[in-house]
């Protein structure tokens, strides 16, 4: 019995040993088995930052050119992007009011528009071949004799979206000069006939392929166009240039925190200084984003102003 007590004595003793020579000084965690608590919430993951691309190409074209530009943001902020893309650029602008995109690039009316409307904010604009400014382009096939828009008087053509300003703003305006000082034409007076493209890279290639006589361009798309497609050089002629205006900006809503703006707009600034992001840029044909006032767009600010004001007359 004496032997048992002895033996069982060391056996405790020895356990306690264990205990503390493992945890040191530290008493051993009581835990009851019988109760069952639930696992932590997984951490929630960071809200898509919304981008939105207005349709200066077609959306096959958009989404091939943006995907990489995407890939970089979200890569650089941490949290997934998601891509959206309209056919129009009113529904983008739509878009943008109602608070459902983050970070957009517009047309220069859309943002003058925007801008009035409901506050649209700059953000950056893209500087392309060191210059901030782009132009609308007449173009029409290179073996038409049209010099100038009163040539196309009776013709077919086509414009890219009825809110774009180099494609749709400023040809009208120039209808405008042709007339009246009251009242000028309309295309729907002017031309026999008329249609939309929705993008800039599709009225090139209508007016290439002679289904359209006329068209207004974007002359930084027409020139990438032809960058990538040589041969439309011997296919398209220009035949009127407009002024410079300011180049189609990257915008936000104003509803758009603060310190999302300037993490957005810190991260566009440098964009170029990065190895990764200088090519991305390249492969859009962009040398760097950089800061622009709004009164760089006050000039197409007042075409658009008198080009609405023609609409309305010709409405009553």
């Amino acid at each position: 019995m004496k032997f048992w007590l002895r033996a069982f004595s060391r056996i405790i003793a020895g356990l306690i040993l264990l205990s503390t020579g493992c945890a040191g000084t530290q008493p051993l965690m009581y835990i009851d088995l019988s109760r069952r608590e639930p696992l932590p919430p997984a951490a929630p993951q960071a809200a898509p930052l919304r981008l939105a691309v207005a349709a200066i190409f077609s959306p096959q074209s958009t989404a091939e050119s943006y995907h990489n530009l995407a890939a970089y943001l979200g890569q650089k902020l941490g949290r997934p992007v998601q891509l959206i893309q309209r056919r129009t650029y009113a529904e983008v602008n739509n878009l943008i009011a109602k608070n459902e995109v983050d970070l957009a690039f517009v047309c220069t009316s859309a943002y003058v528009d925007g801008h009035d409307r409901f506050g649209l904010e700059l953000l950056v604009a893209p500087e392309i071949n060191g210059q901030t400014v782009y132009y609308s382009q007449l173009i029409v096939p290179a073996h038409s004799p049209a010099q100038s828009m009163a040539d196309l008087r009776g013709r077919v053509f086509v414009f890219t979206d009825p809110m774009s300003y180099s494609g749709r703003v400023y040809p009208t305006y120039l209808l405008q000069q042709l007339g009246s000082p009251i009242l000028g034409y309309t295309p729907q007076a002017f031309f026999s006939r008329t249609f939309f493209t929705y993008s800039h890279d599709k009225a090139i290639q209508a007016v290439a392929d002679g289904v359209a006589d006329g068209a207004a361009v974007d002359s930084l798309v027409l020139q990438y166009a032809i960058e990538r497609e040589p041969g439309l050089r011997e296919r398209v002629r220009v035949i009127h240039q407009s002024p410079a205006f300011g180049i189609p900006p990257v915008v936000v809503p104003p509803s758009l925190p603060p310190q999302q703006k300037e993490e957005l707009r810190r991260l566009l600034l440098n964009m170029h200084t990065d190895p990764l992001g200088g090519r991305i840029l390249s492969d859009l044909g962009i040398d760097r984003f950089v800061l622009v006032e709004d009164t760089v767009y006050e000039s197409a600010r007042q075409v658009v102003r008198a080009t609405c004001c023609l609409d309305e007359d010709q409405k009553r």
